[in-house]
């Protein structure tokens, strides 16, 4: 058992043995009875108040392996790494099978495709209200009119490129929220007669 102390912070890997406890429950019960063996042994390994279960808080990816085959068929026993922050402790998987892997490797390159994509929106965004904010340049011709096509054509450019910016923002909005569910109204079978 590894232990690492540092301000306040306790890390230690357990290898919890859940095939005991949840052997004596009904199959439809297993899972849950393992998640709650998993809290039950921290509490008394880390030394929880009280052995408040509430503050034991279980990893996406732990959980996901858990139930991965099912309410009635949990992983046996399971290695996992327990970190200790404050009264909180975060109940993390060691050794994460394939399929997880792949998994979270997906979800990782996605969110960084889409911070760089919102960083690159954010300085286009930047470059417009800048070249909105110059101050005009002087005709060095003194005729005017190539300027003044310029001027339009970039004019053009930028209400082009901010409904392209807005048609975008409201994509993703569209994709992010809910619309509201029309309450569905009781029909009485008696009144249709």
């Amino acid at each position: 058992m590894a232990n690492k102390k540092s301000e306040n912070k306790i890390e230690r890997e357990y290898v919890i043995p859940l095939r005991e406890k949840s052997r004596v429950v009904a199959r439809y019960k297993k899972t849950p009875k393992a998640i709650k063996t998993i809290k039950e042994f921290l509490a008394k390994h880390m030394k929880v108040e009280n052995r408040d279960l509430n503050k034991i808080k279980i990893d996406k990816d732990l959980n996901q392996f858990l139930w991965a085959r099912g309410i009635r068929k949990h992983p046996h026993k399971i290695k996992v790494k327990a970190i200790k922050k404050g009264e909180n402790i975060i109940v993390q998987l060691v050794d994460y099978p394939d399929n997880l892997k792949f998994k979270k490797l997906r979800e990782e390159k996605a969110r960084k495709a889409a911070l760089e994509n919102i960083e690159s929106k954010k300085g286009m965004m930047q470059k417009m209200k800048e070249s909105l904010q110059k101050p005009e340049e002087k005709d060095e011709n003194k005729d005017g009119v190539d300027d003044k096509k310029e001027i339009a054509e970039k004019e053009k450019a930028t209400v082009e490129a901010n409904q392209k910016f807005q048609k975008e923002k409201a994509k993703q909005a569209k994709h992010q929220t809910e619309k509201p569910k029309k309450a569905v109204k009781p029909v009485r079978v008696a009144l249709q007669k």
